[in-house]
């Protein structure tokens, strides 16, 4: 069981290992759209543990600028282990 911490609001989720973080995005706030990765509505900046969370997918090498720190958050899924994220 993984964990998705918002350090904006200090709100934490457990997250199924290999689980989408879309639910517990959209829990803390996250506005979502499309749910596709073409709106870029639900960006969010990974402040730790990014080698936690899925590879990019095509949406968002797609629509990202910076993908040192910004995810689409309906394409990610956590592997495992800890991701914190601000929205």
């Amino acid at each position: 069981m993984g964990k998705l911490i918002f350090e904006d609001t200090d709100e934490e989720f457990d997250v199924e290992d290999g689980g989408s973080i879309a639910e517990a995005c959209e829990r803390a706030g996250v506005p979502f759209a499309c749910t596709e990765g073409v709106c870029g509505t639900c960006v969010i900046a990974v402040k730790g543990g990014m080698e936690n969370l899925s590879a990019f997918t095509q949406e968002e090498s797609d629509f990202l600028g910076d993908m040192e720190e910004e995810r689409l958050a309906c394409q990610c899924k956590l592997k495992q282990g800890i991701v914190k994220v601000v929205f």
